[in-house]
């Protein structure tokens, strides 16, 4: 019956597919790194399924008006949730990019440059002092961060070349020549996907035991639900964006390989992050700040040298 379906009742059937376990697994993935965490310090930690009841909790609050204005804090919550849930479409999850046909990389990258915008523009709306100060430091970070994926994705381009979705996370960073500069850029983003995660040493951002979750700090009820579930959603998306650009084997096996394939590979970089969390303490802003500095320059050589060939 699905063979039968139009092109764009498969993207529309697909894209339900990739929100539907960006929504779920997202809580999932978050439970699971509280739990190990717990481990690793020698504590019983919450249940996996405590994310889910955190979230439940949250949207059967009363929606409460304490920021200066309202109206712009429900819709950045908003903005910002279905920025992510739109990324996911446009991401391979163990097939290929449900919207690929309907847009590309460029688009892919603003969509993704969305969520950060939103979730600024929640903090600013709050007022708060602490919430101001994490604004400033998320978008200090994001143009670093942000020009880290673009230039990876760049340089994918090139050695295809093709701003096709199912193309460039596909590889694309190895294809076309010696791959030196796909893996520089791997390096590159291993060492700063802990900041895309949003976690130690690299969580300055909302930093619980500083700023009292920054930009979040003056939300309750359904909008911090929502802003909470962007977060975790946030996650697996990069997650996804990763694997498809610098770890992509076995992709092309037929989906129900490269299905659980998929999120088996998600599952181990989630651990990873993870463990890396918990054993490393948070840095200063002007520490990271200069980390991010240096990892973007060694991006943009490596962007040099795919432009070359190599």
């Amino acid at each position: 019956m699905i063979a039968d379906l139009s092109p764009l009742g498969t993207s529309a059937i697909a894209a339900l597919i990739n929100v539907a376990c960006v929504l779920a697994i997202g809580p999932l993935l978050d439970g699971i790194m509280r739990k190990v965490t717990a481990r690793i310090q020698s504590r019983k930690g919450p249940p996996l399924a405590q994310s889910y009841l955190d979230l439940l909790k949250l949207l059967g609050k009363e929606d409460i008006q304490s920021g200066e204005v309202p109206a712009v804090q429900r819709a950045a919550a908003t903005v910002a949730l279905a920025s992510v849930l739109l990324a996911a479409c446009l991401t391979p999850m163990g097939f290929g990019a449900p919207l690929a046909r309907y847009a590309d990389g460029i688009v892919l990258l603003y969509v993704l440059t969305l969520c950060g915008l939103a979730t600024a523009v929640a903090g600013l709306a709050a007022g708060s002092t602490y919430s101001v100060i994490g604004v400033s430091r998320e978008m200090m970070a994001m143009m670093l961060l942000e020009p880290l994926f673009a230039v990876a994705v760049v340089a994918g381009a090139l050695r295809i070349p093709s701003l096709n979705l199912n193309d460039l996370l596909s590889g694309s960073v190895y294809s076309g020549g010696a791959p030196w500069s796909g893996l520089a850029l791997l390096v590159v983003m291993i060492l700063a996907f802990q900041a895309y995660a949003q976690r130690q040493p690299f969580d300055t951002t909302e930093a619980e035991t500083e700023i009292m979750d920054g930009p979040l700090v003056e939300y309750s009820g359904p909008k911090l639900a929502m802003l909470k579930w962007a977060g975790m959603s946030r996650l697996v998306v990069y997650g996804s964006l990763f694997i498809g650009l610098f770890v992509p084997w076995g992709s092309g096996l037929a989906v129900y390989y490269a299905w659980p394939l998929h999120w088996a590979k998600l599952l181990v970089l989630v651990l990873i992050v993870c463990v890396t969390a918990t054993v490393h303490a948070r840095v200063r802003m002007d520490q990271a700040l200069s980390r991010y500095a240096g990892l973007l320059s060694v991006s943009l050589l490596a962007l040099v040298l795919a432009a070359v060939g190599y």
